[in-house]
């Protein structure tokens, strides 16, 4: 009988590379062994900013969207939010917005999830906007006045700094990256954007008998 053991998904909602990941990633989960359970943790990738995105930003993130593209072939982008939207770089209120949405169930943490990278990348709205976190987690079915009472609270800041501090203690820099936990022991698994059987096969190696 095999041990208990943890997978930790670092990972940003609003992180193109996570987004990029997202259906590998969803073959994981599929395919994983009884005994491991998955475990969501927000890397938190930008600070809350009110200021315009300084054009060298602009043009590196649509740079990473391009490689993306090149590296992940399925990988869909709508370069139409840099014209539509006014982008600031900051992701804090998009995790927020997942933290509250784990609050009500896990299903609703990937939903929101979901639900944010395809209002970002897809339909090229804005997820740094509250107004946009609110319709999402309406359209997702959440608690709407818990959601919208909460969202800037700090009790739900603080539950976040709690989850960026957990994710750089194991070594969760940059997003998204995998753990494995067995009993005190974490180890970091490597991922692969376009092959589930790669990481699946490192997992299984790496479980402790």
């Amino acid at each position: 009988m095999q041990p208990q053991a943890i997978l930790y998904y670092i990972h940003d909602p609003m992180c193109s590379w996570c987004y990029a990941f997202r259906p590998v990633w969803t073959q994981i989960q599929q395919q994983l062994p009884s005994n491991i359970s998955v475990q969501y943790i927000l890397g938190g990738l930008a600070p809350d900013s009110d200021q315009p995105m300084p054009p060298e930003t602009r043009a590196y993130i649509q740079n990473q969207w391009c490689k993306i593209i090149q590296t992940v072939p399925d990988t869909l982008f709508n370069f139409a939010f840099w014209e539509q939207c006014q982008p600031v770089r900051s992701t804090y209120p998009a995790c927020r917005a997942v933290l509250l949405a784990r609050q009500q169930g896990k299903e609703y943490e990937i939903a929101m999830i979901h639900a944010i990278q395809d209002a970002y990348y897809q339909q090229a709205r804005n997820p740094s906007d509250r107004t946009t976190l609110c319709t999402l987690a309406q359209r997702i079915g959440l608690d709407f006045d818990v959601f919208t009472s909460a969202l800037d609270d700090d009790t739900t800041q603080q539950a976040l700094l709690a989850d960026i501090r957990f994710a750089r203690s194991i070594g969760g820099n940059s997003f998204p990256s995998l753990f494995l936990q067995q009993n005190d022991v974490i180890q970091s698994i490597p991922h692969h954007y376009t092959n589930a059987a790669n990481v699946l096969h490192t997992i299984k190696n790496a479980l402790i008998s």
